[in-house]
């Protein structure tokens, strides 16, 4: 069972549904989707009764939260989704492995009333139910404290306008301690008998410190060798403390000499809006079909030829004026920095605020593209005329 929902669906998601005839809800989407492919779309009550009754559901965007939350009786589901999706919540579940982590969560109209001083820095400032890095500060002085709250007062009419309440709520923002080390993204479901199956590993890389965008995560041989048995056996432990069984989850952890500190879990779905895609790009296998079908992966098999091959996954912000509509964006003369281009789904940067999602192939002794794509400034593609495509239908 899925739920596919805004902004977009990727061709080969698609592609998969048709071959599969894995049932999907009808909304809007998925009529989108029936003007030219042939699906399994089922009502809300038929789709309900079989989620209901016990059949695994998993979703592309957490703007189905506000659906499930109205037509899904099953506590199971929708206590996970609470749970996982609160970052207080889950910080106070989780509080006997990390006994030393602060936090605190703080209701967004009193963010200006708070002492600075009180926090130890650096700290990270985040919405408590949040989306993606919408939102996310890393704050290491008084002047980036200020910046945030300014930022925020700025942008929360167009946060509000881009995502669900179920997927960003601002009422209340968390802050926590920065943490150390390597950021991870991990791919897993838990089983019938609650334990983790890690479905992709990828390692966030950013361009600098201050950097909390999404533009660069790399999975390859090397990364699934060294952490995928890490990652199960500590997520089956996070579970000891939640006990959620069919569940998939998309999470964002820190590793430092061994140690795994979770930033936030992702519940009911993966690696955001088409992000998942990187395994099949990667490795040739649909994490959500080995979650619906309960398939834990054959890594040696998976792997093999893959030595030496970071495969990259990107989600790229539009320049402000992009998104303004005051300005037009260079999309071939960006994408031409890369020789492994294996796909560029590209977004109307006026609706989405970026430019799109993009996966590579690279050489894992070879740097250069993968910095390009962190560290290179956007605005240089930056065209005079304001040329847009309307948001890609489904292929």
């Amino acid at each position: 069972m899925m739920i596919i929902d805004e902004p977009f669906a990727a061709p080969e998601l698609i592609e998969y549904l048709e071959y599969t005839q894995e049932p999907v809800l009808l909304n809007s989407m998925a009529e989108k989707i029936l003007e030219r492919h042939s699906i399994k779309a089922l009502g809300d009550e038929e789709f309900a009764a079989c989620v209901n009754a016990g059949g695994r559901l998993i979703c592309t965007s957490e703007n189905a939260f506000s659906w499930i939350a109205q037509h899904i009786e099953d506590e199971a589901v929708t206590e996970a989704i609470a749970t996982f999706k609160d970052k207080a919540r889950i910080r106070k579940l989780l509080a006997p492995m990390y006994p030393s982590l602060e936090y605190r969560e703080i209701p967004t109209a009193q963010l200006k009333e708070v002492c600075f001083e009180d926090f130890s820095t650096p700290f990270v400032l985040k919405p408590n139910v949040g989306y993606c890095s919408v939102g996310v500060y890393v704050v290491e002085s008084r002047q980036q404290w200020d910046a945030a709250l300014a930022d925020i007062d700025e942008n929360m009419a167009v946060w509000r306008s881009r995502y669900a309440k179920s997927a960003l709520d601002e009422g209340s923002f968390v802050v926590e301690s920065y943490l150390e080390g390597t950021e991870f993204a991990v791919d897993a479901f838990f089983d019938e008998n609650g334990e983790a199956v890690v479905l992709d590993v990828l390692r966030h890389e950013y361009a600098n410190a201050a950097d909390t965008s999404d533009r660069c995560y790399v999975t390859g041989a090397s990364v699934v060798r060294e952490y995928a048995p890490a990652f199960a056996s500590w997520l089956t432990e996070v579970n000891g403390h939640v006990g959620v069984k069919d569940f998939p989850v998309h999470v964002e952890a820190r590793m430092s000499n061994g140690v795994i500190t979770p930033i936030e879990f992702n519940p009911l779905r993966f690696a955001g809006i088409c992000g998942t895609e990187v395994a099949y790009h990667a490795y040739g296998f649909h994490t959500y079909d080995y979650f619906l079908h309960d398939i834990r992966p054959n890594w040696n098999e998976l792997l093999k030829g893959k030595e030496g091959k970071l495969y990259c996954m990107g989600y790229l912000p539009a320049p402000k004026k992009l998104a303004a509509g005051e300005c037009g964006f260079d999309y071939d003369g960006f994408l031409s920095h890369f020789e492994g281009l294996q796909a560029f789904y590209r977004f109307d940067p006026r609706q989405t605020g970026a430019l799109g999602f993009i996966f590579l192939e690279t050489e894992e002794s070879n740097e250069t593209e993968r910095a390009f794509l962190r560290e290179a400034d956007l605005t240089q593609f930056c065209v005079g005329v304001s040329q847009y495509a309307t948001m890609p239908q489904p292929a």
